[in-house]
């Protein structure tokens, strides 16, 4: 995990990376019947302001930030100064996480971090014995928290129902982040999956992957096996309204040219339908 004086360092003294300023800013009309955004962990590689300034490039002004580029020990001013940062950038940081929360102190202490920055939803992955104390913080704190899936392999939440079923009966303020790659991965369709559990879905990261197995990797959206079309149209359909989130896992030392690849492929998906 990102150590604290070294986010600060690399905040206070970014290097300016070559590819940001090959790619002229790209400007578009949102008015799309979905909104894009991007998955921090998409730039891990990258500094704070490296990392505001690609997005923008994208032409996205939605973030979630994972805690490389936001650490979860922050002190509340520190998180103050990178919130500054990101509306200084014409961004909106609307979400945190993956955060994973193992014991109760690892629960307040997300909690105590979304508050602080003002997210709206956090990206969770809560151990089992602890969702009764974070129904009960989501309440307090007035906060969506949506569990992420992680596919073949993960013990806790490998598809959307494994998290459905814990949490359907819960506050409603407790939902899902559909990762459509290992969804695919796990071997379910991320379309029906969606309109499964359309309800309690708050967050979406998209990607493609290479294959429906355990081996998929992620690749450029559009070049993959994930029927991203037919994905769109669902969401349509059901009138989502969280935010469709970028989580390109390839390239982490130079993900801008695939990122820019998946984004104009979702642009265009969504102006043709």
């Amino acid at each position: 995990m990102t150590k604290r004086r070294d986010f600060f360092k690399y905040t206070a003294a970014a290097a300016v990376v070559g590819s940001i300023h090959a790619l002229p800013k790209i400007v578009f009309s949102d008015e799309m019947p979905l909104t894009l955004g991007m998955a921090s962990y998409t730039l891990r590689k990258f500094s704070l302001p490296d990392c505001l300034k690609m997005t923008a490039r994208l032409g996205l002004n939605k973030i979630a930030f994972k805690s490389f580029h936001l650490p979860l020990e922050s002190s509340r001013d520190e998180i103050l100064a990178a919130v500054k940062m990101v509306k200084e950038a014409g961004l909106d940081l609307y979400g945190a996480g993956v955060i994973y929360m193992q014991n109760e102190k690892q629960v307040d202490q997300a909690f105590a971090y979304c508050q602080a920055a003002g997210v709206q939803v956090m990206i969770g992955v809560p151990n089992h014995e602890l969702l009764d104390l974070v129904e009960e913080k989501a309440k307090s704190f007035d906060l969506i928290v949506a569990i992420h899936n992680h596919g073949p392999g993960d013990a806790l939440y490998p598809s959307p129902e494994s998290v459905y079923r814990l949490i359907e009966h819960r506050d409603r303020r407790l939902g899902l982040c559909l990762d459509v790659g290992h969804t695919q991965r796990i071997q379910l369709d991320p379309a029906v999956e969606f309109e499964k559990y359309h309800d309690r879905i708050y967050d979406l990261h998209i990607k493609d992957v290479s294959e429906s197995s355990p081996a998929g990797n992620t690749v450029e959206i559009g070049r993959g096996v994930i029927d991203i079309p037919k994905l769109i149209r669902v969401l349509i359909k059901y009138h989502y309204q969280g935010i469709v989130s970028l989580e390109y896992e390839k390239d982490e030392d130079d993900p801008l040219p695939g990122a820019a690849e998946s984004i104009g492929y979702l642009r265009g998906v969504l102006r043709n339908m």
